[in-house]
């Protein structure tokens, strides 16, 4: 069982919430921030907690992009993460649209909006 940490737009929480829901369905640790930061808590300390202890990004490319302020630092982390050498790795998936920034161009993507189930499916394969 994988910690898998879901990274999304406010735009896109829905979309977000369902495949979270289908990755924790699978029998892996879904973090999603709706699921884990509570009214009191520290939004960027719960996050860096989650991104800590996951060891797939989920990246959630969106028709609203991915470049805006917190989506951003999440996988920015991940990326520097990697680049350090730690066992962690981006997993980019087309939710409701939008184009890989030109760093991550080369990563293959699971895209959800021509075919799901198979989307899914590969997604689930390469969380292990």
């Amino acid at each position: 069982m994988a910690s898998v940490f879901i990274s999304h737009r406010r735009s896109d929480a829905d979309e977000a919430e369902k495949l979270a829901q289908e990755i924790r369905a699978a029998g892996h640790n879904v973090w999603l921030d709706d699921w884990e930061i509570n009214v009191g808590d520290s939004i960027v300390g719960r996050m860096q907690e989650g991104l800590q202890t996951s060891a797939y990004l989920v990246l959630c490319y969106s028709s609203s992009n991915v470049l805006a302020p917190w989506i951003s630092r999440e996988w920015f982390s991940v990326l520097a993460r990697q680049m350090n050498g730690a066992n962690v790795k981006i997993l980019p998936v087309v939710l409701t649209g939008g184009i890989p920034p030109a760093i991550l161009s080369d990563i293959q993507f699971a895209d959800l909006t021509k075919n799901r189930a198979q989307a899914i499916k590969s997604l689930l394969k390469a969380i292990r």
